[in-house]
């Protein structure tokens, strides 16, 4: 490219070509004109809801970008052929496409007349790093007695889910949770596109597939969770639960598979068994059945939320209990409020028994 704009004989400097060349890399290869915006420090998500608005999240909340398109088709335009580096197909009979970029990106895309006001193209980028726990606290996601909560957790091997909306950074505590597992232990991972990155040894990954234009080819959540309980995992570890997976995911923490984690999208901690029997109802597993096996099962809720500020941080920790009808309830143990001390709950006995049980460090006072 830097032959050719010198052969046309025109005086440009290094700088000038080489910003040449980064635009027509971006248009060819890249994300075009969002390619800067992907490249900022600390963005999490590009989101396009038509050529004149595209917005930006840095952790603070959206903020609208100083980027417009000419017109509708070229954002049509971006959106099919990032479609197409993801080997998913986008036109008027496929006007929707989720799939993952080969440079890590999440890309979510709607065409008109599904959105009517013009294409809509969201982009997830992925962290560029995993975060420590301890990186975690000093960024205020949550505070040391937390912190020393969730050391205990996973190092007594209880089995938890980490539940909050969506951004919530639901994938990066888990990501920083999993980097507290022993070395010798065998983490398998198991995700719709790949997003967990924890500093651990001993990974093995498994992402599903989606069917081909022909229909066929697709490998979903739950086969991989059937092929990774043959893989002698130390952990399994569903990236989100959000299907069928979720009855053998249940099934293999009922068969001696300690630690197992996951993360599903629920509005609150309470809600967590409610959710998991939805999706079970789904998958053909009945209410007393999931409740029963999610009882035995799973130990801790970790719930997530996003403040007005855009603040991400650990709100709670409750614990499952069955109750006298049957059902299981979440139970809060530590309570961790936007300003001031942690507050025990009601779940919190249950909790510090159930760490000096399976002989987890010592909990905060």
């Amino acid at each position: 490219m830097a032959a050719a704009l010198r052969a046309e004989g025109r005086l440009l400097g290094d700088g000038a070509v080489l910003a040449v060349v980064a635009a027509l890399r971006a248009e060819l290869a890249g994300a075009g004109p969002l390619e800067p915006l992907l490249r900022l420090p600390g963005v999490t998500d590009v989101l396009v809801n038509g050529p004149n608005e595209v917005w930006i999240d840095r952790g603070d909340g959206l903020e609208r970008a100083e980027v417009a398109f000419p017109d509708d088709q070229a954002v049509r335009r971006l959106a099919q052929r990032l479609a197409t580096a993801a080997g998913r197909r986008l036109d008027d009979a496929s006007p929707y496409v989720d799939a993952r970029l080969p440079d890590g990106c999440r890309l979510h895309a709607v065409l008109p007349p599904i959105a009517p006001r013009g294409t809509c193209l969201s982009l997830r980028v992925p962290r560029r790093r995993t975060f420590t726990l301890d990186e975690l606290v000093e960024a205020g996601s949550l505070p040391p007695e937390g912190a020393a909560w969730l050391r205990g957790i996973v190092q007594a091997r209880l089995a938890f889910l980490i539940s909050g909306g969506t951004g919530t950074g639901k994938t990066t505590l888990l990501s920083a949770l999993l980097g507290l597992v022993e070395p010798a232990n065998r983490l398998v991972l198991v995700e719709d596109s790949g997003e967990l990155n924890p500093h651990h040894p001993h990974v093995v990954r498994l992402e599903t597939r989606p069917p081909n234009v022909e229909g066929a080819g697709e490998v979903t959540l739950r086969d991989l969770v059937r092929q990774a309980l043959r893989m002698r995992p130390d952990r399994l570890v569903v990236g989100e639960v959000r299907g069928a997976e979720v009855v053998d995911l249940l099934a293999a923490l009922n068969t001696g598979h300690e630690g197992g984690c996951g993360t599903v999208h629920a509005n609150a901690a309470v809600d967590v068994p409610a959710r998991l029997e939805a999706l079970g109802a789904a998958a053909g597993l009945g209410r007393e059945a999931l409740h029963s096996q999610l009882a035995a099962g799973v130990d801790v809720v970790i719930h997530l939320v996003r403040d007005r500020t855009g603040q991400r941080r650990v709100a709670e920790i409750c614990v499952l209990e069955r109750a006298p009808s049957g059902l299981v309830e979440a139970l809060p143990a530590v309570t961790f409020p936007a300003a001031g001390p942690p507050v025990p709950g009601p779940g919190e006995p249950r909790l510090r028994a159930m760490l000096a049980r399976c002989g987890g460090p010592p909990c905060p006072a």
